[in-house]
């Protein structure tokens, strides 16, 4: 602990070296402080210059606990001490807060972690941190600050116990982030920040999800991405704030619910008009139709993406992957794998007319389109072979060391082929059998004459397939899951 004392020399007022009986008496004094400006405040509330003088005094006491955020193993003292509970009612200590619950901190005594973290939540911390927020006037630079540093002191608190997203969402943190993105204000750290702290309280919580739809935090986030519609993000830090909006739109579709608020606030056309504009968030509204689209609940935005006239969009990202991806980051792969993902939930969900359209798409130009298939076919499938070989070597020389294959490394090896290619490589095969049994003699014939000719089978393209049925439906019913394989398996056998 001593070397990180000596980050905070200035702090250590008293000379006596800081140990567990001066942590009490530093608490104590803090206490007997904090309760007499109360008092003086409740007394002479309009005359300043009578606390003025309990008030520096209190702060004094503050800055030297700064030292405590050194011991994470002394966070007891604060609990018993019950000194918690007068830093959450004082709020002016939110950056001593935010050193208390510094990450890498907490993680060097967990019990000491735990403690603080449990008597916060016990005291409501969030629901007292939002208060605190909504008094604060960003225009003075010392209160944006403060927002600052409370936002830091959430994110400390939720990466060290993802389960208090949920509570802290409910505490009135969703409701005033939604109101701080929407805020006609020039952006800034906070925006960024706040952007940030929703796409972290939006992972894998359904809970959150549905509060955000609930709270029009749909509408919230489309507004605030139709900006990056025809301009691109000044700045690094701006385009950071609008793929955390993307990535938090993109998990709030992964609950049903959303999906509908998404096809009423017209999602669809912004994401149509994003992919047709070709700036830096194309990428990202890729992916957002891609998440909008996929699986059964996805049917009626696959309808809409049609009749708002998404196949003249989505089917040149198909035929020709754009060479400006290295600009935002993306991989080739990436692209071809959400063009992949769209058309094929278009094929498993579009009924009657709409999936007319989709079908005479293949066909139009002398079916060039399942030329190109049929090229990502063969491009995914090399690098899926060679990932096989890879671990195919990889096994042989665990059984020659005589290690046990368990389930658990088969998924991993499963995983790492996916990673490679193969998931594509599933998309793509799903694509060429569903056009083959789309009754269009013309199509089937094309896939199964470039497959002959490239030295293809059939065989292999039944064997990916059916692969795939079998790992189909991740959190599915099992009548779901039963349906669908039967669907994709009579596909196959048909092919």
């Amino acid at each position: 602990h001593n070397v990180r004392q000596l980050k905070f020399p200035d702090l250590s007022l008293s000379a006596e070296p800081v140990d567990e009986s001066s942590v009490k008496k530093m608490i104590l004094t803090f206490e007997k402080r904090s309760y007499k400006n109360q008092e003086l405040r409740i007394k002479f509330p309009d005359n300043p210059e009578k606390f003025m003088e309990s008030e520096l005094d209190l702060n004094d006491i503050i800055q030297e606990m700064h030292v405590i955020a050194t011991m994470p193993d002394l966070y007891h003292l604060l609990v018993e001490l019950n000194a918690v509970h007068s830093l959450l009612g004082l709020l002016t200590v939110v950056d001593l807060l935010q050193e208390l619950t510094d990450i890498d901190t907490l993680h060097e005594s967990e019990e000491g972690a735990e403690v603080l973290i449990d008597a916060l939540l016990e005291g409501q911390v969030v629901a007292l941190l939002v208060q605190n927020m909504e008094r604060l006037d960003e225009q003075v630079k010392e209160e944006a600050d403060g927002i600052y540093n409370t936002l830091a002191i959430i994110e400390n608190m939720a990466e060290f116990r993802p389960g208090l997203c949920t509570e802290a969402a409910q505490q009135g943190l969703m409701q005033w982030l939604l109101k701080r993105i929407k805020a006609k204000m020039p952006f800034d750290a906070n925006k960024l920040y706040c952007s940030e702290i929703l796409a972290i309280l939006l992972q894998n919580n359904d809970n959150t999800r549905e509060l955000l739809g609930e709270m029009d935090g749909i509408d919230v986030l489309l507004q605030q991405l139709s900006v990056f519609k025809r301009h691109n993000p000044s700045t690094a830090e701006e385009q950071e704030m609008m793929e955390n909006l993307f990535d938090a739109l993109c998990s709030c579709l992964m609950l049903p619910a959303n999906r509908d608020r998404f096809l009423r606030g017209e999602g669809l056309q912004l994401m149509n008009l994003m992919l047709r504009e070709k700036k830096v968030s194309r990428t990202s509204a890729l992916k957002v139709l891609d998440h909008g689209m996929i699986g059964p609940e996805g049917a009626d935005n696959c309808h809409k993406f049609v009749d708002i006239l998404g196949l003249r969009t989505i089917f040149p990202l198909f035929m020709k992957t754009p060479k400006k991806m290295k600009k935002t980051g993306t991989s080739e792969k990436e692209h071809e794998e959400h063009v992949s993902s769209i058309i094929a939930s278009m094929l498993r969900n579009l009924k009657s007319q709409q999936r007319s359209r989709l079908l005479t798409k293949f066909t139009e130009n002398d079916c060039e389109k399942v030329d190109r298939l049929m090229e990502l076919h063969f491009k995914y499938l090399e690098a899926v072979q060679q990932a096989d070989k890879r671990i195919e070597g990889e096994k042989h020389e665990m059984v020659r060391r005589g290690e046990i294959l368990d389930d658990s490394m088969e998924d991993e090896f499963y995983l790492r082929r996916l990673d490679a290619g193969l998931f594509v490589l599933q998309l793509i095969c799903y694509i060429m059998v569903e056009i083959s049994n789309s009754g269009i003699s013309q199509l089937q014939q094309r896939v199964h004459q470039i497959l002959n000719l490239r030295g293809g089978s059939v065989k292999v393209v039944r064997h990916i397939m059916r692969e795939y049925a079998e790992s189909i439906g991740d959190g599915k019913s099992d009548e779901f899951k039963e349906a669908e394989r039967k669907r994709i398996m009579d596909l196959v056998d048909n092919f």
